[in-house]
């Protein structure tokens, strides 16, 4: 008859290591590696588990210790400061860490089972008492203040508000954004160049109203130049630029090269 061993189960391998040093009584920071492993691999054969990621976990510290058992069978490994190093050292700090949370966790849950009896009584307290307000004590709520306190503490009040504009920005006058639609612009001035035939630029930034419609008249004749619609002349460096239609056709041409 065969005999049936129900395993303890465990929540990882760090789990299953603090129990293994448990229950041998040995010390963490001076693990038997040897033994440990041995009893570590004993576990792993018995397990039955169907959940690879699981598995997994429980395979890799079983991969770990026994490099670790290898590491201690070579000679020790010295740091820059002349110490040897303990191949045990980051086992070690990982299961004193995973400790403390397991620990931890076990403080949280005596918490909440101990709060669950905590019992609250709603409170009964008369309404006469709930509405009541002492009456106020003007000379303590006073103190010591007079007019002349009070009158200071508004012109300090007040120069530290004037401390705060900026003497150069709070004279600029309001900013505000010119909305100009730029196809309505374009189609205006292309229409009137083409009225006129021929005309000076000057001419045409007069009838501008505001700096922005300047400068987005002087990008649509540039466009227009672009594309063949206008062609410009000057005669002399300071002289008035002369605007010249040249047509529907030459933007067809123009936007056909481009």
């Amino acid at each position: 008859m065969a005999l049936s061993v129900k395993l303890e189960v465990f929540e990882g391998p760090l789990d299953l290591l603090l129990h293994l040093i448990d229950k041998n009584k040995v010390d963490i920071y001076d693990i038997p590696i040897v033994m440990i492993t041995e009893q570590y691999m004993d576990y792993i054969k018995q397990m039955e588990t169907e959940d690879m990621n699981v598995m997994s976990e429980f395979l890799l510290m079983a991969a770990t210790l026994l490099d670790i058992k290898c590491k201690m069978l070579l000679p020790a490994e010295v740091n820059e400061e002349g110490e040897e190093e303990d191949p045990r050292a980051e086992l070690v700090e990982k299961l004193l860490e995973y400790k403390m949370y397991k620990y931890m966790s076990f403080e949280l849950k005596d918490r909440q089972f101990m709060a669950e009896k905590n019992m609250y009584k709603e409170k009964t307290m008369p309404e006469e008492i709930l509405q009541y307000q002492a009456p106020l004590d003007y000379s303590v709520l006073l103190g010591d203040m007079n007019l002349q306190k009070l009158h200071r503490i508004f012109k300090e009040t007040v120069k530290r508000k004037e401390d705060k504009v900026d003497p150069i920005r709070s004279r600029f006058g309001k900013i505000e954004k010119d909305e100009i639609n730029l196809d309505v612009k374009t189609a205006y001035i292309e229409n009137y160049v083409a009225k006129k035939k021929r005309l000076g630029f000057r001419e045409l930034l007069e009838k501008q109203n505001s700096k922005m419609e300047v400068i987005v008249t002087f990008l649509v004749i540039l466009e227009l130049m672009k594309i063949g619609v206008v062609q410009i002349e000057q005669n002399d460096i300071f002289d008035d630029i002369i605007i010249i239609y040249m047509g529907k056709q030459a933007e067809s041409v123009a936007g056909f090269l481009n």
